[in-house]
């Protein structure tokens, strides 16, 4: 009712999980978002973080994606820890994944540097949407520089 279209939750949620099922029953999945920051613990394996990549969980990410979308979420911001901030690429592996393990819409988020980056996760990586800062606070490109370069892709977006 204040105008908010969606809620994203991350520690709270990691440290009660009913809050996903509460936010759902009470305002609809596709407002409750689970934020989930994913760190490479081992070579194929990727764990949960939480308090803003500082706190261990125990968790292994695609599995916590999966209970989470079971419980009510509407959709995964999927944060690399390893990548964020790095402007190098996104991790394909888990982003990909997580993409192919929940049946709800994942947004990529760690280690936009260029345009090309872009389009390969949400091609290659398989997320439905990306998000980027260090390109838009430094300046590096626009919105409407990333949406022209996904458009030439034949990547979905409006204009």
């Amino acid at each position: 009712r204040a105008g908010a279209d969606k809620t994203s939750i991350n520690s709270s949620a990691l440290a009660n999980p009913e809050l996903i099922r509460q936010g759902a029953e009470k305002f609809g999945s596709q407002c409750i978002v689970v934020s989930i920051d994913a760190k490479r613990v081992a070579p194929d394996k990727w764990e949960v973080f939480s308090h803003g990549g500082r706190k261990s969980t125990g968790l292994d990410a695609v599995e916590w994606a999966k209970r989470a979308v079971s419980l009510g979420a509407g959709e995964i911001v999927l944060n690399s820890i390893d990548a964020d901030g790095t402007k190098a690429g996104f991790d394909l592996v888990i982003t990909r994944r997580i993409s192919e393990s929940v049946g709800v819409p994942v947004v990529a988020s760690g280690g936009a540097g260029s345009l090309e980056h872009m389009a390969e996760v949400l091609l290659a990586g398989k997320a439905d949407a990306v998000l980027a800062a260090s390109i838009f606070h430094f300046g590096t490109y626009t919105v409407s520089d990333v949406k022209q370069f996904l458009a030439k892709q034949s990547i979905p977006v409006r204009l």
